[in-house]
């Protein structure tokens, strides 16, 4: 039996633990050449078990160039190309009020959500082939306007107006760019939210907003990606995909 992604290349950053990885191994149940980046070389080692032998996992930190550089180059190395860029990765910080946020404050979530997006399909760019996606990963946070989430709701706002000067950009070579949009999601990153204290209160609150009456699991948003970079979501471009439980839009 024959997969969507059959011989497809599929970077997923961020494809260590989480949506990543939840991505990658759906990515890989339908036929896909994976290729995952993370930090950490630990969680690598086990989500290589996890997707499947023959998954390329690159240790790369994805704000920083010289990472992304070794990154593309091993890609470049195994497969010479990519059809498929989901660029996942990213931070969410510590729920801060604006008054008491910092320059670090600031360079550390627009490194981690900005910059490593707009870096990683831009170094991509070269090896995705013509009639490629790209599927980057941004919140509901950008339109909820969430007390204490002031830089990762910018960042994640600038991830939305990427889709759609990308998706007019890349038109000529067909490559598709849409956004994933979760709402709170049981992943790794999400239990560091609810761990502090400031975000106790605004985190009940929301759970309590969303009309599914609870949060997703990180197979549901992957689902949901993996959707928007598959030949089943060949009409659609620059859009922007909430997986919420109805949160954005209730």
């Amino acid at each position: 039996m024959t997969g969507k992604f059959d011989g497809k290349v599929v970077l997923v950053t961020g494809g260590s633990s989480g949506i990543g990885l939840a991505a990658a191994k759906r990515f890989a149940a339908e036929g896909a050449l994976m290729v995952i980046a993370g930090r950490r070389q630990e969680q690598l080692d086990a989500a290589v078990k996890e997707v499947g032998e023959g998954t390329l996992a690159v240790r790369a930190d994805v704000s920083s160039l010289s990472d992304l550089d070794v990154l593309i180059d091993r890609i470049r190395e195994r497969h010479g190309r990519l059809d498929i860029v989901f660029a996942n990765a990213g931070a969410a910080g510590a729920p801060t009020p604006m008054q008491q946020l910092t320059e670090a404050d600031y360079n550390e979530i627009f490194d981690q959500n900005v910059k490593s997006v707009l870096f990683t399909v831009q170094k991509a760019l070269p090896l995705l082939a013509d009639g490629g996606a790209v599927v980057i990963t941004s919140s509901i946070a950008h339109i909820k306007g969430i007390p204490g989430a002031t830089l990762y709701g910018a960042s994640k706002a600038a991830i939305r107006s990427f889709a759609r000067t990308w998706s007019n950009e890349f038109k000529g070579r067909r490559i598709r760019v849409n956004v994933i949009s979760p709402g709170p999601t049981k992943t790794p990153l999400h239990a560091d939210i609810e761990a502090n204290p400031n975000a106790a209160e605004a985190v009940a609150g929301m759970l309590r907003m969303i009309p599914a009456g609870r949060m997703a699991e990180p197979e549901e948003i992957a689902a949901a990606a993996v959707f928007l970079a598959s030949p089943d979501a060949s009409f659609i471009t620059g859009v922007e995909l909430y997986a919420d439980g109805g949160l954005a839009q209730i």
